[in-house]
């Protein structure tokens, strides 16, 4: 019997082989036939008859996107595109309304974003990263500055019987509160499109933005970078943070106005920001969030990286193997979802 057609597509060829590794090529090949090659968009004019028969495309970072007359032109057989990486928003589109399925390893992506998440919301409970910034900024003495640290961190709640606030629970909102269920704490959440089943099942609490700002120890935003949520989270909101709040950022930057968190850090120093993203990302020269003592920037790190990224490639598989046994699917994406989804 003769195997099914597929082909990489991806406008960053290094990237495939880093989510599409070994051990996750040797599945697919016992599968389809699919070559090492690995097409650009500048490629496809001209390999017609080449991808005629082409009915999988596997890709990742770098996917091109496609008209619907390209998808016609070139893609005539084409039955899904299994895309190795999180947002399908600049893409998905021309192929589902052509009735092409989609596939994003957004859920393996999610997993490493949720767990940086959880560990700095354990860290954060402890008073660790203001404490450490007592110490650094200790006066020549060591011991009284480590004194000074301790006493200060006696002052926060810890993680038990300690309320955290969960802006969206999408993929990665979701994993962080299952995830935070190993631990005794009240979760709040706020996410006007989750159902009150699903907040039962993740342990949560339904609650408006003002209310979790004021009453958690610290707050983690995961909420879908949409042209409705820009800007969303104001004054108003970090303004209500506890003297020694922290915020925490590893969705997207566009969500923060953050002249306005910046002037609420500033207003209470103990107040604390640890923003994996910003908006622009990086910041500008200029910004005060590179000299602020209470904010803590990392490198857009809590996605998948190294080793992590192959777990996205390993996800695709998975489902491709599920769609060729006609099994359920978990992350096929639809045109209705795109509305609400990162």
């Amino acid at each position: 019997m003769e195997k099914t057609q597929a082909i990489f597509l991806c406008d960053r060829p290094e990237t495939v082989w880093r989510v599409y590794d070994a051990a996750t090529l040797q599945k697919l090949r016992e599968q389809l036939v699919l070559p090492e090659t690995v097409y650009r968009k500048a490629d496809l004019p001209g390999s017609e008859a080449a991808l005629a028969q082409v009915e999988y495309v596997f890709s990742t970072w770098g996917m091109p996107e496609l008209t619907d007359e390209e998808i016609a032109q070139y893609f005539p057989s084409l039955k899904a595109v299994f895309y190795g990486a999180g947002t399908v928003q600049a893409f998905a589109r021309p192929f589902l309304q052509r009735g092409i399925r989609v596939f994003s390893a957004w859920g393996a992506n999610a997993v490493p974003v949720a767990e940086y998440t959880v560990a700095q919301i354990i860290l954060a409970g402890k008073g660790f990263f203001q404490g450490i910034r007592i110490q650094e900024e200790g006066t020549g003495d060591p011991l009284a500055a480590r004194k000074a640290a301790r006493a200060y961190n006696d002052t926060f709640p810890c993680n038990y019987n300690v309320k955290v606030g969960i802006l969206g629970v999408g993929m990665i909102g979701s994993l962080v509160c299952r995830l935070l269920q190993a631990y005794e704490m009240d979760v709040l959440v706020f996410d006007p499109f989750a159902s009150d089943e699903k907040l039962a099942e993740l342990g949560a609490t339904r609650a408006d933005l003002d209310t979790v700002f004021a009453e958690c120890q610290t707050v983690s935003c995961h909420i879908a970078n949409l042209p409705a949520t820009v800007g969303m989270l104001k004054y108003e909101h970090f303004s209500r943070m506890k003297p020694n709040g922290t915020f925490i950022n590893t969705g997207r930057g566009a969500q923060v106005v953050e002249a306005d968190l910046i002037r609420a850090l500033r207003e209470e120093p103990n107040r604390t920001a640890l923003l994996d993203v910003t908006y622009p990302e990086p910041p500008e020269p200029d910004s005060p969030f590179w000299t602020m003592p209470n904010v803590l920037l990392t490198p857009h790190i809590a996605g998948s990286m190294n080793n992590e990224v192959a777990r996205m490639g390993a996800y695709m598989e998975a489902e491709f193997r599920d769609v060729l046994a006609g099994k359920p699917c978990r992350y096929e994406i639809t045109e209705k979802m795109l509305e609400t989804m990162a």
